[in-house]
């Protein structure tokens, strides 16, 4: 039975974490809401009309089954030990969890540096507060978050340039997800993304040299960064390396 999918059409968004992993692992699955009446399956399912277990608040969610899983680093978890994208042992397995979690820390301060105010209002309508917001979060918070990574790579016992043991895990796949989306809506911030975080760097590359990696990025499968998602290119947030 294939995996059933759920994220709003026309953005990677937080869906895109998922999908990374599941054309990683050549599963079988199905974008549900790119399909015909995807769109009201899915709100179903955030109206309550599948039961108290089938209420998730927001996309993405799984199914899988009878079961259903919301939240990014949720679904990862669960689905981490069956597409094999995580090492088998509990230690290892919590420790990828804490790592994606803090993943999405960071992809709520990426969301912010465009709606710093409030995600009902349009961006032109708190332009000047996202401007500053962005310069903040390109100073300080890039650093933080990437250096971080950086230094667990760089501590890995396995020396892999994995984020943990010596085999490919959902949170690398994340960091690559990271990577192009920091490149795309900084461009001017990122030239010097390779030379300060080399690790992460090297990690991105790896990921996108994967054959089913390689494979669907060249496909209609894969959505393009746009300004409905998260990563967001708008040129008077972005500023030259410091």
């Amino acid at each position: 039975m294939a995996y059933e999918l759920y994220y709003w059409d026309g953005i990677p968004g937080r869906g895109e974490f998922i999908r990374l992993a599941l054309e990683e692992a050549g599963a079988k699955y199905l974008d549900v809401v790119r399909t015909s009446h995807g769109m009201s399956a899915m709100m179903e399912y955030m109206r309550g009309k599948h039961g108290y277990l089938g209420s998730p608040f927001a996309p993405p969610f799984l199914k899988d089954g009878e079961i259903i899983v919301s939240h990014v680093a949720n679904i990862l978890q669960y689905l981490g030990p069956k597409l094999n994208l995580v090492p088998q042992d509990e230690k290892c397995r919590i420790f990828a969890h804490g790592l994606q979690l803090t993943i999405a820390d960071f992809v709520t301060e990426v969301h912010d540096t465009h709606h710093p105010i409030s995600t009902d209002d349009y961006y032109e309508d708190q332009k000047e507060e996202a401007k500053a917001r962005s310069r903040s979060f390109l100073k300080n918070r890039v650093p933080k978050f990437m250096g971080y990574f950086d230094r667990i790579i760089a501590s890995n016992p396995a020396n892999s340039g994995h984020v943990m043991g010596d085999a490919l895990s959902y949170v690398d796949l994340s960091l690559f997800q990271i990577s192009e989306g920091l490149v795309y809506a900084f461009p001017r911030a990122m030239k010097t993304f390779d030379s300060s975080y080399p690790l992460v760097a090297r990690l991105r590359d790896m990921v996108r040299d994967r054959p089913n990696i390689d494979a669907y990025l060249k496909s209609d499968r894969r959505l393009a960064f746009n300004k409905s998602g998260i990563f967001r290119h708008y040129p008077e947030l972005d500023q030259d390396p410091a």
